[in-house]
């Protein structure tokens, strides 16, 4: 019968890529870690890892059974926060999972209302550079809520938070691209080179559909990996910036436009499961902190 233990083995193979590394992670032998591997491959019916000469590589089996192992290993922890709160031994700690331009735009006025309200409960952030890793990671159990994006298809429990605004950022003393209007076609910006995204940052494909619909295809002058700094960029005179209204400081130094036609993307918070009292009480926080357009309801 496979163990709790063995997969924590086997996930901390993969992700020390080495037996020898994770033997020490674990505070095992390595014939013990080996031992154990060996059962559960045994248990499973085949090889789940090839040992390679300086790594070791998962198997198809491998790779279908590691998000699984994953997942009853983050279900495992909970299960012991739970009941470790419950009986009063610890207040709990609450797992986020979102994306970067949501982490600056959206969540910061949330958390602080809920430091102020369960200073007792500890709170983990994981961030994301694509909305399809940050599903990916909360179908794998690996946070107890994430916020982000309407994932397609997602069979759980999913709160629309809002609508999510996009604006084009130029520098104060560039060309008067809006006729004072505040409005901007992208069409007229196809020439530019332009503060892009990092391949693999979810911003960046929503800027190639936006300016493809716009008929051009956008040349990068630079890209950046964060939300935060592309907006700095734009100011700078480096090239106009599509970015989440939500990102940009109080005071923020540069001219902000309005596309046309708007751009816009829903935000959710969604889990696998029905959440329990502190998840759901975090979903209401951040629907009610929220400064988002109308939401749709629940589903």
């Amino acid at each position: 019968m496979t163990s709790l233990r063995q997969l924590e083995y086997l996930v901390t193979v993969v992700d020390t890529g080495s037996f020898t590394r994770a033997a020490e992670m674990l505070h095992v032998t390595q014939p013990a870690l080996s031992h154990q591997m060996r059962a559960l491959e045994k248990g499973v019916g085949g090889p789940l890892l090839e040992r390679l000469p300086r790594s070791v590589r998962l198997t198809p089996m491998g790779r279908a059974m590691l998000p699984h192992a994953r997942a009853t290993l983050a279900d495992a922890e909970r299960a012991r926060c739970a009941a470790r709160q419950a009986s009063g031994l610890e207040a709990g700690e609450l797992q986020i999972a979102t994306v970067y331009s949501v982490g600056i735009g959206v969540l910061p006025a949330a958390l602080r209302v809920w430091r102020r309200e369960r200073p007792d409960v500890d709170v983990r952030l994981v961030e994301f550079r694509h909305a399809d890793e940050l599903r990916e990671a909360m179908a794998a159990g690996e946070a107890d809520v994430a916020v982000g994006p309407v994932p397609p298809g997602w069979d759980g429990p999913v709160r629309e938070l809002g609508t999510e605004e996009f604006v084009v950022v130029l520098p104060i003393d560039g060309p008067r691209e809006d006729d004072g209007t505040g409005v901007v076609d992208l069409a007229t910006l196809a020439d530019c080179a332009w503060v892009h995204y990092a391949p693999g940052n979810g911003l960046a494909d929503l800027v190639d559909q936006a300016c493809a619909a716009a008929g051009f295809q956008p040349r990068a002058a630079v890209r950046t990996e964060q939300t935060a700094a592309a907006p700095v960029l734009a100011a700078a005179g480096l090239g106009p910036a599509l970015v989440p209204a939500n990102v940009l400081p109080e005071g923020f130094h540069g001219r902000v436009l309005r596309p046309e036609p708007a751009i816009r993307r829903t935000l959710a918070a969604y889990c696998r499961s029905t959440p329990d009292p502190l998840t759901s009480a975090f979903i209401d926080v951040v629907a009610g902190e929220c400064t988002l357009g109308s939401a749709h309801g629940n589903r």
